[in-house]
Order: structure tokens, then sequence, then C-alpha cells
């Protein structure tokens, strides 16, 4: 597709939207590396992410077709999250987004990249 400085910013957007959520990038970032995690795994995991929170994400990534969901019938209920293999070829993009975080200029880092790091 030939896009236009419009259309990929939009197009650009639309994306972005898709990792847009406190949780959603360490969820990812759990998965990542053909992992399959149970939920209860998930929950040990992040334990800063409440449960409710967690399940509105991976619903919201599982909607947006990155994260496949599998239900076990049994008692007590299993469920396993897998990234997608469109999920899973997020990872080099978003190491090449790290490496060029990485590049930023000393005040743009510390000021938006260690930000969250240092105590408030």
């Amino acid at each position: 597709m030939d896009y236009t400085a419009q259309t990929a910013a939009s197009s650009a957007q639309n994306v972005i939207r898709i990792l847009e959520g406190r949780w959603k990038l360490v969820i990812l970032f759990q998965l990542f590396g053909s992992n399959v995690r149970r939920f209860s795994e998930l929950e040990r995991a992040i334990p800063e992410v409440s449960q409710k929170m967690l399940i509105q994400q991976l619903r919201q990534l599982e909607l947006d077709g990155v994260v496949a969901r599998t239900v076990y019938p049994q008692v007590p209920p299993k469920v396993e999250y897998r990234l997608t293999e469109w999920g899973q070829s997020l990872c080099p993009v978003l190491d090449k987004l790290l490496s060029w975080a990485e590049t930023a200029p000393v005040e743009v880092r510390e000021r938006l990249i260690d930000a969250e790091q240092r105590p408030e």
C-alpha cells in the first residue's frame, strides 16, 4: 500500500491503540518467546495489576488478534494465553523501539524513559 503522510499517521495511530493500556506491554513481554501462560501465572508475574484489569487487557489483546486464549473444559477451569503469530511478530518491533529509546538525548531519556524508575 502506498501511504501519504496522513494515511501513514492514521494507520500508525490505529496500531498504537492496540498497545495502549498500562499493562498490555507487560503482558506481551511475559508472553514473548512462545510462552504459554495460565491466567494465574500472569497474575503472579504482574502482581501490581488487579485481576479485573488483567482480564480486561487480555480480552482487548484477544479481540485485536494479538493474544489467543485456550479454555480447557475441566474443573477447576484452566485458561491459557499465548501470542498469536501476528502478536509474536511484535517482538522485533518492540526491540527496535527500545533501541531507539536508548538513543534519546539525556534530558529526554531522564524525563520520559527513566521517569517510572524514579521514586515518587
